[in-house]
């Protein structure tokens, strides 16, 4: 049986002003940790883009690449680069097979892309994928509706309380933010 490369959570959120998207560091292989310390959000576009995955490395980071690419191609447009891309990853026979997500975040656009061609921009300006991606999403909207924290600590908090609850989730937080 093929062991399964688990890890990450990745949460972002706009709130007044600022966009931050964090990650943890956890990589596991099985029921084994093989890095307490991986970096698994970017800067792109000039610093203008905030872009985080979850699933397996090398298919995020060749997505992250054509993101990228996608984003110069219409001028720094998220929303065009982001539908763009998840039409050519769900038609093209070699993306198609790609197992990962994005969550990308800028000063006035959370998304998450998806291989099957979603992108999705949820109402409340929060995104958040991977193992414990629905923990840290349930803390951060809380602590949106009830704190005063700004972008960058809710995520940090988010972030703690998932590798509270999630096993594929450690206390290794980096958090990068668009002002």
């Amino acid at each position: 049986m093929k062991e399964q490369l688990k890890s990450t959570t990745i949460i972002g959120i706009l709130h007044k002003g600022q966009a931050a998207l964090g990650g943890d560091g956890q990589v596991s292989l099985g029921n084994t940790v093989m890095k307490h310390n991986a970096m698994k959000i970017r800067k792109i576009a000039d610093g203008k883009v905030l872009c985080g995955f979850a699933g397996a490395s090398a298919d995020a980071f060749t997505l992250m690449e054509r993101f990228e690419d996608k984003l110069q191609q219409y001028r720094g447009n998220v929303n065009r680069a982001a539908v763009e891309l998840a039409k050519e990853w769900r038609t093209d026979k070699y993306l198609r097979r790609l197992e990962a997500m994005l969550a990308v975040i800028s000063q006035d656009v959370a998304l998450v892309v998806s291989g099957t061609g979603d992108v999705i921009e949820p109402d409340e300006k929060i995104v958040a994928i991977g193992s414990g991606g629905m923990y840290a999403l349930a803390a951060a909207k809380m602590l949106k509706k009830h704190s005063n924290l700004s972008a960058k600590d809710m995520v940090v908090e988010a972030l703690k309380t998932a590798a509270d609850i999630c096993i594929y989730t450690n206390d290794k937080i980096n958090v990068e933010i668009v002002e």
